[in-house]
């Protein structure tokens, strides 16, 4: 059986390809399972910088594998307990992806639905095809997509989400950007080289100050406005005390390319 997962690293950049075209790369357990191990590996890499996410063939992610969750209806518990298993996994990998050290990017390709569209809103940055399609279309089949409004919500406006979240509707790429789920939308066929372009760029800034960025920004979310600058402003101090401030200012100063220190 073909992985379900690809991981692929070039230049300080790792890509994962969800790998079910056949099912619009639908997260069954088992790439839940994948994905989950693929993170924590990610972690710990040091010599990656940052992660481009995305989906084999012409779907980015359908959202959970119906299929499967229909089939456990015959255990005993009606499916209680594969179901629970199911959200708790999908939980920790959207968990994971959010709060990855490394910067992580969505190359959407295709449609983007349910719990594939809580993969987009988890990630830091999001690229779109022009034919990406997004939606949490839970309420069209009798259940409410309250897992992606995790995600969604922290994404984009609130009365945004919540239009997608009771209409069930499908949005193309562009009303995507206008809401602030993607970032832009390039041109067709174009998403994925366009996310490890970016991913790229992101690589060859020092990993310390990018990462210790993310980790920054992340806590300041959840601050109150005089905890937040309190925090920023240690992170700021930390910062101009190590290498890498004082080779990038110098060079600003002396109007040469950094030499950035080896993290």
């Amino acid at each position: 059986m073909a992985d379900l997962l690809l991981r692929e690293d070039d230049a300080g950049v790792a890509t994962l390809t969800l790998n079910r075209p056949a099912a619009r790369n639908a997260l069954s357990l088992a790439l839940l399972e994948a994905m989950r191990d693929a993170l924590a590996a990610l972690a710990g890499d040091r010599a990656v910088k940052a992660v481009v996410i995305t989906g084999a063939g012409p779907g980015f992610c359908a959202g959970h594998d119906l299929r499967e969750l229909t089939e456990a209806r015959n255990d005993p518990d009606r499916g209680r307990a594969f179901f629970e298993v199911t959200m708790a996994r999908c939980a920790e990998v959207m968990q994971a992806v959010a709060t990855c050290p490394k910067p992580t990017i969505a190359a959407v390709n295709g449609i983007a639905t349910a719990a594939g569209c809580q993969l987009v809103a988890s990630c830091d940055i999001a690229i779109a095809d022009p034919r990406a399609r997004f939606c949490t279309p839970g309420v069209n089949i009798g259940l409410f997509c309250a897992t992606p409004a995790v995600a969604l919500s922290r994404a984009v406006a609130r009365r945004d989400a919540l239009e997608m979240l009771y209409t069930g509707d499908l949005y193309d790429a562009a009303h995507a950007q206008r809401i602030g789920l993607v970032n832009r939308v390039v041109g067709e066929g174009q998403a994925l080289a366009e996310a490890k372009a970016l991913a790229t760029r992101i690589a060859e800034r020092p990993a310390s100050v990018v990462q210790g960025g993310k980790a920054a920004f992340l806590r300041q979310e959840g601050l109150t406005l005089p905890k937040a600058y309190a925090d920023a402003a240690r992170v700021m101090v930390e910062q101009l005390l190590a290498g890498a401030s004082e080779e990038g200012i110098g060079a600003f100063l002396e109007k040469r390319a950094p030499v950035w220190p080896q993290d």
